[in-house]
């Protein structure tokens, strides 16, 4: 097995769909849905929350995952547009960048299919804690910039394009871990750690968390922990896992809904007064030694050695950008970066003096963009570039 790499924790089957207003607009006449009633919510139990769960993000423009009561709903709501089936999960559509990178990788899944078996790329290995198949698709709904939804007395339009994530996925919410888990681990240099936002008990939480910290005591010394922000279908089950793990995190990753999230409010990501404020706030919030922020315009490592994460950084960005616009990887490189955002960077660098290093994204205009997996897909690009300078 490719000991050299771990990727955890869970990962399943998604389907992949993208949102039409026409069959929206027919859904908030048919379920009478009033533009009042677009509050945010953390469970859906029915395809008529699902709407109005989907329409409040579209509203602002935001991702999110959430937890759906009963997935009735989910395949209800599917059966009315066109879906595409994929893996998903950070863990492996990380797994997948890395494999086209050239970077093998062992997964440590949680359930396992056919469809799993299929899709893996054959130099990605796996350990599943199951041992019997189990299929819990989870529903990514995909919407574009600008996308309208008139009904009623609602009309909307999406700000920015994103993706919304809806699970009720059994086997990774109890997220059971393998016991081969920390033989893996005695050969890694790298170790990614994503997941735990499925699980709803918190004494099943704290169980797995403790198993968890036991496993990683295998971990050789100087081995990278890279730890994968998510939205967590308990949010207060969020602080709990960074407290439970804090000590033993090199690398907190997370995007700019994770990080509006912890600070309760919206923040200016071209703002380098601002941005530097939040991120000062948000080192006192999860003290580990690097943050890594990755946003729509730029990325940045804050902290200890974060100069030493450019080419991680980079390589994140572009990863994730060739899958946003479908486009070729080494072409990539070669495009433009967004002129707002490499003044930001620079001023973002200047401000923070030497406990930060921002890379600005790519000059991206993309009719139909992929919004689905971007923060996974930098995730693997990042890992990658880790890998490779790791002797």
């Amino acid at each position: 097995m490719s000991g050299h790499v771990v990727l955890g924790l869970g990962g399943g089957v998604d389907y992949e769909l993208k949102l039409s207003a026409p069959i929206v607009e027919q859904l908030v006449r048919e379920y009478r849905i009033r533009a009042a009633e677009l509050t945010a919510a953390t469970t859906v139990a029915s395809e008529r929350e699902l709407v109005i769960s989907i329409l409040t993000y579209l509203r602002k423009g935001g991702g999110g995952e959430h937890f759906v009561a009963s997935s009735a709903g989910l395949s209800t709501f599917a059966a009315r547009f066109p879906t595409r089936t994929t893996l998903g999960g950070t863990s492996v559509r990380a797994a997948i960048e890395m494999s086209r990178l050239g970077v093998p990788s062992t997964l440590h899944l949680v359930s396992i299919n056919d469809v799993v078996r299929r899709l893996l790329p054959p130099d990605c290995d796996y350990i599943c804690s199951d041992d019997k198949d189990t299929f819990h698709p989870h529903l990514i709904v995909q919407y574009d910039q600008g996308v309208q939804v008139r009904a009623g007395d609602i009309d909307i339009a999406a700000p920015f394009p994103n993706r919304l994530i809806y699970v009720n996925d059994p086997p990774n919410g109890s997220m059971l871990l393998s016991p081969e888990l920390g033989r893996l681990l005695r050969s890694a240099r790298v170790f990614l750690i994503s997941g735990f936002n499925a699980i709803r008990d918190q004494g099943l939480l704290d169980q797995r968390l403790a198993t968890l910290r036991g496993h990683m005591r295998q971990l050789p010394a100087g081995a990278v922990v890279y730890y994968e922000d998510a939205g967590f279908h308990e949010p207060g089950f969020s602080q709990r896992v960074r407290d439970a793990l804090v000590d033993v995190i090199t690398v907190y990753g997370l995007n700019e809904d994770e990080l509006q999230a912890y600070l309760g409010r919206t923040v200016d990501l071209l703002s380098p007064a601002e941005v530097a404020r939040a991120l000062e706030k948000l080192r006192a919030l999860i003290p580990v030694p690097t943050l890594v922020l990755h946003t729509k315009y730029w990325s940045a490592a804050v902290g200890e050695g974060a100069g030493g994460y450019a080419a991680a950084l980079d390589e994140g960005i572009v990863v994730a950008s060739a899958r946003y616009s479908a486009g070729d990887y080494e072409l990539m490189r070669l495009r433009p970066r967004r002129p707002a955002a490499v003044e930001f960077a620079a001023a973002l660098e200047e401000r923070m003096g030497g406990g930060a290093r921002c890379l600005p994204g790519f000059h991206l205009d993309v009719a139909e963009p992929t919004t689905i997996g971007l923060g996974d897909a930098f995730v693997g690009g990042f890992l990658a570039a880790l890998v490779r300078g790791t002797p």
